[in-house]
This record gives structure tokens, C-alpha cells and sequence, in this order.
């Protein structure tokens, strides 16, 4: 028995060395298909890409590898690509400087991609196009019905030197004054073009301490050919009946909602409110004088920067739908007394299109920017503005801490006008010691000085008399 399966074993090793013999003399080596393309992103033909920066991904039927020495070999017509890496059966390459309204190829060359056995793909190519660049067309007239002479001019001004001039501007110290004006002037010898002020102590007034029917200063801006702008921090009480008033969501339970229905207590705060403001407008009506009106800003909050954001003032807080109907209201109460120098201009927190009143009801779109030091950045936050609102006119309608206006203008942020926040301690006393530092919450001397050496931008004894 033994001897029986020693016999048979050694046959099988004998017909086994044979048929290795035979299997390998002669034949060729297994050869395996090249990495075929199964899929891409963007996919070959696809248009609507956006600008600036791609990220490419192409998925193969078989695992890849691709030689660093090729890969510079790769090309996508004007854009930079700046990393090209190969993954398992993927291909990512990242890429830049993608213009609007183009049409690109990326192309690889035969052999760049390779299979487990260095058997590469033939060429192969990605086409696709970006979004079209949207063609801005700003609106000639005014919103409201029949406009002032004077602020049609102030309009047009601003529309004709739009994209090649900017409009200097400085905001109030709080309420009534030209405070930061002064400041700036004492350390760059120049007035900005432009004084804001804020109706936020409309509660208060008529008081000493301040008198909003005193239009002096308003008065003496304007008829040094300036500018003029306001805003209007918008008090409300509390809670019913109540002494106190803020604008601040957390602070009271006033309703956005309700503040348009009739009967109801916000209804009748806010038609007497109006009653008053249309008041205070109208005695600058009574003066000529146009106002570049800024009310209701910051609507939407934080509120579609991350999950749980909130409106900060009570205006936003119960929801876009809300806040157009209060917006509204507000401006057909003032077109029904006549108030026709005024220039409207809805400030945006960017994503928030649904917020937006209407081109109907909008003159100028705002934009508050602060902390952020990059112009390029900046910039193509005023572009996405412009294509989301292309009819209208943007500004910077806020900024504190930002890159220069220089540094902005020549990254293509070509804002109407430009407006830092004040600095309560800097600038409250024009005859303290603090008054006559360089230093400056939002901006200082130095930005001021880059700012009024720019040429594209516009200070008060620059101005044309617009009356």
C-alpha cells in the first residue's frame, strides 16, 4: 500500500512539473486593461461651474497611481493647478483662477494615470464652462415718487462716479454731531464727503442734551457741500407700556409681526414713532437737504451664518416676511406725507436675499463690514453683492478694523461710499486731551491718511454743489 502511494504521488509531481513546463514556455505575461474613466466631477459637458477655485475628481474602474514627473504635463487652460494627487481608484486635482463666462479643458496625457501594472490611459480630456458674469445695470431713478431736485442730484452724483470714485464718509459720535469729521480733518487736513448721523435718541428729544429739531449742524454739512446720511437705531419699549426702550431682540418682546397689524400695541407704537420721525425728516425737507436714509440695518443677523444664529435688533427677529412688511410700511408711510428727499439704502448680511424689500423699495444696497484685514476677501464679498443685486448701487455702508480702502479699492471692491463706525472715547469731547490721538477703534489716522491720498477717493472740498 505504501508503495502504491509513493508511485502515485510521484506521478502527480511529474504531470505537475510538466504542466508548469509547458504552461510557461511560449506564452506571454497576463497583461491587464488600462484604468478606464468611470466617472468625473464636474462631469464632461457641465456649465453653470463656479469661478475662483475647482476642486476636480475622476473615478477609475482600478486602483491609480501617477508618476510626479508627468503630472506637470497636466494643463486646464488658464487656471493654476496647484495639486494633483492619486488615491485608490481616484484622481483629485485642485485648481484656481477660474474667470466667469469661460470655457475650460483639462487635459491629461496619455500614460499621467496608470493601473497596478504601469499600464497607463490613454489622453483624457474634462470640458466644461463657469457661470456667466452677470452684467450690472443700476437703476436711474429713485425709489420714491417725484424726488427732490436735490436728491435726485445727490443720486446721480453718486451713479456717475460709481466704479471709478468712492464717496468718503464718517458716521456721527452716537447721535447729532460731526465729531469723527472733525477728527479726521485734524489729521489729514481733509473732510470726509459725507456725515452721518442717527436718530437713535429720538425717544429723548427734544432735550439739552439733544434736540433733533435744531438741524444746524445737518444744515452747515450740506451747505458746505457735504453729503448727508442717517440711520435710525430704532427704540421700542420693552414690553407693553413700559418706560424702557431698546433695540436690542433679547430686551424685549415687542413683535416684528404685529408691528403692521392694526389694533394692536405695537401697531400704535409704531405709527406714533413714525408720526415723529416723519416730523424730524420733513425739517430737513423744509431746508432742501437730502438724506441718504439708512433705517432698518443688519435685518437678518447672524442668522444664516451658522445653526442657531439670531437677529440682533427687534426689526429681524420674527423673520424675513416680517420684516419686508415693516419695511414697507414704513416706506409708504413716508411717501404718503410727502417725504420725497429721501434716499433708501437696505444693508445686507449676505445670504439673506429673502430679507431684501424689493428694487422697488431699495436705492442702494449696504454692506457692514468689520475685523477683516483681507482685501481680496472683502472684494469678492462686494462682487457676490453686485451679481445678487445687480440693478443697485453697493456700499460700505459700516466698516471697523478692514483693510485699507486703497488695499480694497485695487482688489476690485468698488464700494459708492465707505463709512467707519465711531469711537465713543476717541471723539465724544472735541476739546479733550483724547481727542487729538492718531489711535482709533475702528480706524486710525493712518487708514484715514492712505484713504484720503487714494485718488479714487472723494472728500468734501472735492465736491460739486449738488443743490
Amino acid at each position: 500500500m505504501k508503495k502504491l502511494m509513493y508511485t502515485l504521488c510521484c506521478l502527480i509531481l511529474v504531470a505537475g512539473g510538466l504542466w508548469s513546463c509547458s504552461s510557461s514556455d511560449g506564452d506571454d505575461p497576463v497583461v491587464l486593461d488600462p484604468p478606464a474613466l468611470v466617472s468625473s466631477s464636474p462631469v464632461d459637458g457641465a456649465t453653470g461651474i463656479a469661478a475662483g477655485e475647482i476642486t476636480l475628481v475622476l473615478t477609475f474602474d482600478q486602483n491609480v497611481t501617477s508618476p510626479s514627473a508627468l503630472q506637470s504635463t497636466v494643463s486646464l487652460d488658464g487656471a493654476t493647478i496647484s495639486s494633483f494627487s492619486a488615491r485608490l481608484t481616484t484622481v483629485t486635482i485642485q485648481a484656481s483662477g477660474l474667470q466667469k463666462g469661460n470655457s475650460y479643458e483639462l487635459v491629461i496625457p496619455a500614460g499621467v494615470i496608470q493601473g497596478p501594472t504601469k499600464v497607463g490611459t490613454s489622453e483624457i480630456t474634462i470640458h466644461f464652462s463657469t457661470e456667466e458674469e452677470v452684467v450690472s445695470e443700476i437703476t436711474t431713478s429713485l425709489a420714491v415718487a417725484n424726488p427732490s431736485t436735490e436728491a435726485q442730484h445727490v443720486y446721480d452724483f453718486l451713479l456717475e462716479n460709481y466704479g471709478t470714485k468712492i464717496v468718503s464718509s464718517t458716521m456721527a459720535n452716537v447721535n447729532w454731531n460731526v465729531n469723527e469729521a472733525e477728527w479726521v480733518h485734524q489729521h489729514t487736513g481733509k473732510y470726509p464727503a459725507m456725515a452721518a448721523f442717527d436718530y437713535i435718541h429720538f425717544i429723548e428729544s427734544p432735550a439739552n442734551w439733544i434736540d433733533y429739531t435744531n438741524t444746524t449742524v445737518v444744515e452747515d454739512w450740506w451747505n458746505n457741500n457735504g453729503l448727508v446720511a442717517a440711520s435710525w437705531h430704532w427704540r421700542v419699549p420693552a414690553s407693553e407700556g413700559s418706560s424702557t426702550y431698546t433695540y436690542a431682540t433679547d430686551a424685549t418682546n415687542f413683535s416684528t409681526a404685529n408691528a403692521t397689524v392694526e389694533g394692536t400695541w405695537e401697531n400704535d407704537v409704531v405709527k406714533a414713532d413714525l408720526a415723529k420721525m416723519a416730523a424730524y425728516l420733513k425739517l430737513l425737507q423744509a431746508k432742501n437737504i437730502p438724506v441718504i436714509w439708512r433705517p432698518l440695518h443688519e435685518a437678518a443677523g447672524n442668522i444664516y451664518e451658522f445653526t442657531g444664529g439670531t437677529a440682533w435688533f427687534w426689526w429681524g427677529n420674527d423673520g424675513a416676511e416680517a420684516y419686508k412688511a415693516l419695511w414697507k410700511y414704513v416706506f409708504d408711510y413716508f411717501e404718503a406725507e410727502g417725504l420725497n428727499n429721501l434716499i433708501w439704502v437696505w444693508t445686507t448680511q449676505t445670504k439673506d436675499q429673502a430679507f431684501y424689500p424689493g428694487d422697488d423699495y431699495v436705492d442702494i444696497v449696504g454692506r457692514d463690514v468689520y475685523n477683516n484685514a483681507d482685501a481680496s476677501d472683502i472684494a469678492a464679498e462686494f462682487q457676490s453683492i453686485q451679481e445678487t443685486y445687480p440693478t443697485k448701487m453697493v456700499t460700505l455702508s459700516e466698516c471697523g478694523s478692514v483693510a485699507t480702502i486703497s488695499d480694497q479699492w485695487s482688489a476690485g471692491a468698488q464700494w459708492s461710499f465707505f463709512m467707519p463706525w465711531y469711537d465713543y472715547d476717541r471723539t465724544v469731547d472735541v476739546n479733550s486731551a483724547a481727542f487729538t490721538s492718531t489711535d482709533h477703534e475702528h480706524a486710525n489716522a493712518a487708514w484715514w491718511t492712505d484713504a484720503v491720498a487714494n485718488t479714487a477717493v472723494i472728500t468734501r472740498d472735492e465736491m460739486p454743489d449738488l443743490k
